[in-house]
């Protein structure tokens, strides 16, 4: 038996006519999702979202001759959304869990106080750009009016400052980060380091 809108129509109430297309294609449907995944639970899990959408968008059906069809799409749609969905997490080891904000904050922490030592021992040209940017916090357009350079010197002189002290803390520590590029950990690579000060 197939239907149509129309005869669904006639002042029927919507959860009505759903409930009329659930008996009617429920088997047929069922069947056309249990041949493309996997499992049966997963087969009905993914009948009753596609039925959640069906009754969502049964009001944008414009052509009730295409009521059939138009149900095929929705589920088909609803076996591609489910694939796409579908990613196999392993439980990482202990060893590589992720590790916690107070250790993160930790190490910048201790990354931070080997900085300042690092800034001192640049030369004063750099040293004092980075100073003013870096740790007194000033912009860089006042960081040249206050060393009487040009913005792009100014500029300039606090990017190879960093990229000195990014140098030094290379050598002297191996550095873990996050997808983002923050750093979560660190170790030294020689503990005799003396560039911390």
């Amino acid at each position: 038996m197939n239907l149509q809108m129309s005869d669904l129509d006639g002042g029927v109430a919507r959860e009505d006519r759903v409930g009329a297309l659930w008996r009617v294609y429920r088997e047929r449907l069922l069947a056309f999702v249990r041949g493309r995944v996997e499992s049966s639970d997963a087969a009905e899990d993914i009948l009753q979202e596609a039925f959640i959408k069906i009754h969502k968008s049964l009001h944008t059906l414009r052509n009730s001759e295409r009521l059939e069809s138009w149900m095929y799409q929705i589920v088909r749609n609803a076996v591609i959304d489910h694939y796409r969905s579908r990613k196999v997490f392993d439980e990482l080891p202990q060893d590589l869990a992720a590790p916690s904000p107070d250790e993160e904050a930790r190490a910048r922490q201790e990354i931070g106080t080997c900085i300042a030592p690092m800034i001192e021992s640049l030369p004063p040209a750099y040293g004092e750009a980075l100073k003013l940017s870096e740790i007194d916090g000033l912009k860089q357009k006042v960081v040249a009016e206050k060393l009487g350079l040009s913005l792009s010197g100014a500029k300039s002189r606090v990017q190879r400052g960093r990229a000195m002290v990014g140098d030094m803390l290379s050598d002297c520590c191996r550095f873990e980060r996050d997808h983002r590029g923050t750093v979560t950990g660190y170790e030294p690579r020689d503990f005799d380091c003396s560039a911390c000060g």
